[in-house]
């Protein structure tokens, strides 16, 4: 098996007829099994970035793969992401009139389970996340951290190779943004699960094993020097 899960060369991306330059030739290597948090200003490209990797943005210049996948030319972009790909978003999105346990189940109809596989996989990753006694509550009787935890369990419900997370503790309070990045180091340590955060809050990438930073569209490995803020 290849050690390298995404591979990417001179990755471009603009918008408004060139006008916006959000990618100006991005390399990017992670190994499988890494945890890397990708760091920047509002601004910067790391959302761009990630929805390059995600699979959501193939408008780009440059190469892209994932799991030896060309992400330029899927057949079926949408079942790539189903199967390879999770995801944890800063706002939650779960469907309001569904269970925990039934939220954690969307992604699970791209398999060929029954309902009882489905039931019985939802229960255990919400039960892995410290969520038995939540199985059955709708959303609105969750709190913020625990709506995350939910959707954390769906992210995983496909037994994805990697997860993507975007700002994952910017709307809840410190404890419960404290229980996430715990939640997450749990998730990267029990098995070969791959990792990749974007953030703009130093705390939390300094969780992961390795930190990248954003700037103006391009992509660092060490923090970029300031801007000269004026002529002495």
């Amino acid at each position: 098996m290849n050690p390298i899960l995404i591979e990417a060369h001179d990755l471009r991306r603009s918008y408004d007829a060139g006008a916006v330059q959000a990618l100006r030739g991005v390399d990017l290597l992670i190994r499988r099994g890494e945890f890397v948090s990708i760091m920047g200003p509002s601004g910067s490209g790391k959302s761009t970035l990630l929805n390059v990797l995600g699979a959501l943005d193939n408008g780009i210049e440059g190469t892209i793969t994932i799991d030896g996948a060309d992400l330029r030319h899927l057949p079926d972009p949408e079942r790539f992401r189903a199967h390879t790909i999770g995801f944890v978003f800063q706002s939650f999105h779960l469907l309001p009139s569904l269970t925990a346990r039934e939220n954690v189940q969307i992604p699970m109809f791209e398999k060929p389970w029954t309902p009882a596989q489905r039931r019985r996989r939802a229960t255990e990753l919400l039960e892995m996340l410290g969520l038995g006694a939540r199985l059955d509550h709708l959303p609105s009787k969750l709190s913020g951290g625990e709506r995350q935890r939910v959707a954390i369990a769906r992210s995983l419900a496909n037994e994805p190779k990697l997860l993507l997370a975007d700002e994952p503790t910017g709307n809840l309070d410190s404890a419960s943004a404290r229980k996430i990045l715990e939640v997450l180091h749990s998730i990267h340590d029990r098995g070969d699960m791959t990792i990749v955060v974007v953030t703009h809050d130093p705390h939390v990438a300094a969780h992961a094993g390795r930190t990248l930073h954003m700037l103006d569209g391009r992509l660092f490995d060490s923090p970029p020097p300031e801007p000269p803020t004026g002529t002495p």
